[in-house]
């Protein structure tokens, strides 16, 4: 969907954002009248984001076991109220992601931080940050990618979950870790977007190791002077679309051979979907965070 379509969602793109499938939908619409499209001047149908936080209301009660012919004989606020007593209480993951969605679309961190508190003491930071707190920000990533959300939305969320995770990282009880690698973590000149950075200091450090945090938009001649001094282990970097790269096989390139002596870690949807396949020897891609996991245990 187009930056120009904010606000203004097909039924594929309903179907996108909440796991719906589109016929679903529109049995939902046709013989529950649950939903109504609006029509823009050419007659073309549309839902607003008012739509759009209705089907994941009804969506968390469906699969919660509340029939869909009962909710569609309650009113929005009692769909409303029910869904508040739900979201507290949900289990399955898919259920947290619609959840933590609704309470972005909402602008609501009261509930954002209760949702998310409650999961962390169900299943522990880590758990919560691998199972919940990682897919659901990349859910953003993605929405925002395509112009579902307006960056307030994005930001709201992502500096709640930025919050988090450093001050998780600073209280952390850290493994004892008999031979500490050094980690240098920094993102390229232009990107700012750094939750998956955060994630991977998190993981870093709770493992026992040492880590240096440049954070956004680090120029290449600045990480030289890091390798000469500190001489790490290890670099992590994630690139994404608002990285000012122009050829990431170029960038990768230039980091294989100012990092000799190290291995560098890059993950990222730029480097998925630029789909690099020459082989650095010092070069390792990571898609997600089982795989900075899968890692660590190979180095412990």
């Amino acid at each position: 969907m187009s930056k120009e379509k904010q606000g203004k969602f097909t039924i594929k793109d309903l179907e996108r954002l909440t796991g719906i499938k589109a016929h679903t939908l529109r049995v939902w619409e046709q013989r529950y009248a649950i939903i109504e499209p609006k029509r823009t001047d050419t007659n073309i149908r549309f839902f607003d984001e008012d739509d759009l936080k209705y089907i994941l209301n009804i969506a968390m009660l469906n699969s919660n076991g509340m029939r869909i012919s009962k909710i569609a004989e309650l009113s929005k606020a009692e769909i409303n109220q029910r869904v508040l007593t739900v979201s507290e209480q949900v289990q399955e993951d898919s259920d947290l992601l619609t959840a933590l969605t609704i309470t972005m679309l909402d602008l609501d961190e009261q509930r954002f931080e209760k949702i998310l508190s409650n999961v962390i003491i169900k299943l522990g930071f880590k758990h919560a940050v691998t199972k919940v707190i990682y897919p659901f920000m990349y859910r953003i990533g993605i929405l925002w990618q395509t112009g579902s959300i307006v960056p307030a939305q994005e930001h709201f969320i992502s500096n709640l979950v930025r919050h988090k995770l450093i001050v998780a990282a600073d209280n952390m009880m850290a493994k004892k870790n008999e031979n500490p690698k050094k980690f240098v973590l920094f993102l390229p000149e232009g990107e700012l977007h750094e939750i998956g950075l955060l994630f991977a200091n998190y993981l870093f450090k709770i493992e026992g190791h040492r880590t240096i945090y440049l954070g956004q938009t680090v120029p290449l001649e600045d990480l030289s002077v890091i390798a000469d001094v500190y001489k790490p282990d290890y670099y992590f970097t994630v690139l994404t679309y608002e990285t000012g790269i122009d050829d990431v096989k170029d960038y990768v390139d230039a980091l294989s051979k100012l990092f000799k002596g190290s291995k560098v870690l890059i993950a990222g949807t730029r480097v998925e979907e630029s789909q690099v396949k020459q082989l650095w020897n010092n070069i390792v891609f990571v898609n997600d965070l089982n795989e900075i996991e899968t890692f660590l245990k190979k180095i412990a």
